[in-house]
């Protein structure tokens, strides 16, 4: 803080007295009270709108106007995996987590998603080789649903789960919202009037149940909260129909499946082809 000069010398003022006294120097706490108040407001501001030494700048994904059908985003590339079992039946092994762990901090989603989308990709690579979809199109499609399970700042935990239930709004025919009236008893939801889609990949009742599938087979229920099974039933709905992600009539046909808007299209599209590049560093 920069001290002002002093002010030019005055007559000093008559003597007042014991009551003018204390109301002097009552005055002059209250003013140096407001000063250091003051100052410290101005720092506090100062310190909300300076960046913090070493953050990082938010991913950047430019929005790319794609013609729907025109082309399919990048792939990313394959991603690790050893061992002789499968991805679905060993979870995650060493490779895979390290090739997570590298890339999370370079495109700004969680390594335990990034997980969940290549576990996806590797298990539909051997399961519907001819479908090509990929670990970049899931996390374009995670990216606009709900950041990846952290929308409203929640986070993944090491159990796949948000740290609170992912449930959207009713869907009761609202202006813009399509009416779907209850299906599962507020199963998912906890909705009996309405369904809700739900999950960080944000599933409907009637959607899930049909591709719904436990990730890692431990025999559990299938859980729509959770990122590794909600990222493999969305590539297994993606892939439905024979569908070839892998050309643009193809990608577009899933990706309008899952949400009938171009601009829904074009930002899966954009997402989905920065975190391709980034990753293999074009």
């Amino acid at each position: 803080m920069v001290v002002p000069p002093p002010s030019k010398p005055k007559p000093e003022p008559r003597p007042r007295g014991h009551v003018g006294n204390l109301v002097g120097r009552l005055s002059l706490v209250l003013l140096l009270i407001a000063v250091v108040a003051g100052g410290a407001w101005a720092l506090g501001a100062l310190n909300r709108s300076a960046p913090r030494p070493g953050a990082e700048p938010p991913f950047p994904v430019p929005f790319l106007e794609v013609e729907p059908g025109a082309s399919a985003p990048g792939t990313g590339g394959q991603v690790p995996v050893t061992g002789q079992a499968s991805p679905a039946e060993t979870g995650t092994v060493e490779p895979l987590t390290a090739w997570a762990s590298s890339l999370s901090g370079k495109i700004d989603v969680p390594a335990r998603a990034l997980r969940a989308y290549a576990i996806a990709d590797l298990v539909m690579r051997a399961q519907n080789p001819s479908c090509r979809i990929s670990w970049a199109t899931l996390a374009g499609i995670g990216r606009i649903e709900s950041h990846h399970g952290t929308i409203g700042g929640l986070k993944l935990g090491e159990d796949g789960r948000p740290s609170q239930p992912i449930i959207g709004i009713p869907l009761d025919g609202s202006p813009g919202i399509k009416a779907i009236a209850d299906s599962d008893g507020g199963t998912l939801d906890g909705d009996t009037t309405w369904d809700r889609a739900v999950g960080p990949m944000q599933f409907i009742p009637t959607t899930w149940a049909r591709y719904a599938i436990r990730a890692n087979g431990d025999g559990a229920s299938p859980d729509p909260q959770n990122i590794d099974d909600a990222a493999l039933a969305a590539a297994r709905y993606l892939c439905s129909g024979g569908r070839d992600l892998g050309t643009g009539s193809g990608w577009w046909a899933a990706v309008l499946d899952y949400n009938n808007s171009t601009e829904y299209g074009q930002n899966v599209f954009s997402g989905a082809e920065a975190y391709a590049r980034a990753s293999t560093g074009a």
